[in-house]
């Protein structure tokens, strides 16, 4: 998975303008609009222009953000989230910018090699790679690798960080990653075991999800101190659940795509489970290559898909309480509504479904 689009629903629009959220987030837009065209400008000085498309268009970075910018938020809500969760907890405005670079390089990351795990194309970058989807995420790969040293790189220069502690960053962030593509790496060939719900999210969730989210705290770990550091260790937690939760919503939208590749996915354990028998009996026939139901989720699947985004609630409302506690503004009571939110625009449909009365639904097991 990775930090895909997310609030692309009309409702999800809503709640952001009308509870305050767009607002309070138009200072770290600003700056994380400002981040990623630095990070650009890099790519122009280490590629050759013949292998570069014309950059895409940025919200202003000066005065009020408007609706056009609305693209850029959707694309990069977590990152914009997380720069301004380290602003009330302490982090200088110069570091805040350098973690901002530093995480548009690692969601760009991420990005090309989840794109090779499940044959995508997608790029962060203005890249002219040609027809070859396999080459654009392989050049994006070798382009952010020397485009996170030099913005290191760039912060030793300015007294920011010292030698040792960009290469502890570097560390942190490739052994994080490896975690993470161990267990994707795990799933290429499928896999035949089905975790009950609990365990899953432990040994699976929490990984391609959790520490997914944990990569924006490696460099805050390494180079903050003091009452800053204690705060951001105890904020990392948080994050993770709320990357669990995420996780979790996109096993319910992903459901068809697992299924198919047979790979670990939180609704299929839940209905092997936990299921009726007539869930029980069509997951089998549908794991043994028969015909998928259009919305199935939704219908056949519906009890088991309502009991797993409980279970995403709970991730997502125990992540902002936590936060809370620590100061940061983000109101506990959208917590669930943020749940429905963070899907792609394929997933609106069925999380608008399942969520008329899926926040009433216990998990069960």
């Amino acid at each position: 998975m990775t930090l895909s689009p997310v609030f692309r629903s009309s409702a999800a629009v809503h709640l952001l303008q009308e509870e305050g959220i767009w607002e309070r987030l138009e200072p770290s837009i600003r700056a994380q609009a400002r981040a990623v065209q630095r990070v650009l400008g890099d790519l122009e000085e280490l590629l050759d222009p013949s292998f570069l498309d014309e950059a895409p268009d940025f919200p202003e970075t000066d005065g009020p953000v408007g609706l056009s910018a609305l693209p850029f938020l959707q694309e990069y809500f977590f990152l914009i989230l997380f720069r301004s969760l380290f602003e009330s907890l302490g982090v200088d405005e110069a570091r805040l910018d350098r973690y901002a670079q530093v995480n548009f390089c690692v969601k760009g990351t991420i990005t090309a090699a989840d794109n090779l795990f499940d044959e995508q194309a997608k790029s962060l970058l203005p890249l002219a790679a040609g027809k070859g989807s396999r080459f654009l995420s392989i050049l994006q790969l070798m382009c952010f690798e020397r485009l996170i040293r030099r913005t290191l790189d760039r912060g030793v220069d300015a007294g920011e960080l010292s030698g040792s502690q960009r290469d502890l960053v570097l560390k942190g962030l490739l052994d994080l990653m490896a975690r993470i593509g161990l267990l994707e790496g795990s799933e290429e060939g499928g896999v035949n075991d089905v975790p009950i719900p609990e365990e899953m999210v432990e040994q699976v969730h929490r990984i391609r999800g959790g520490a997914l989210f944990a990569l924006s705290f490696v460099p805050p770990a390494v180079l903050e101190e003091g009452e800053t550091l204690t705060r951001i260790q105890a904020a990392e937690p948080a994050v993770a659940r709320l990357g669990t939760a995420f996780q979790i919503v996109d096993d319910l939208t992903d459901f068809e795509f697992d299924l198919g590749r047979r790979s670990h996915n939180l609704l299929v354990a839940q209905i092997h489970h936990y299921g009726s028998d007539a869930e029980k009996r069509l997951l089998s026939q549908l794991r043994q290559g028969g015909p998928c139901p259009v919305g199935v989720v939704e219908s056949h699947f519906r009890d088991s898909a309502q009991a797993v985004l409980e279970r995403a609630y709970l991730e997502a409302r125990a992540s902002f309480q936590a936060l809370a506690e620590l100061g940061f503004w983000f109101p506990v009571e959208l917590a669930d509504e943020v749940v429905h939110a963070i899907v792609g625009l394929e997933g609106v449909r069925r999380m608008e479904d399942l969520s008329v009365s899926g926040s009433s639904t216990a998990s069960q097991g």
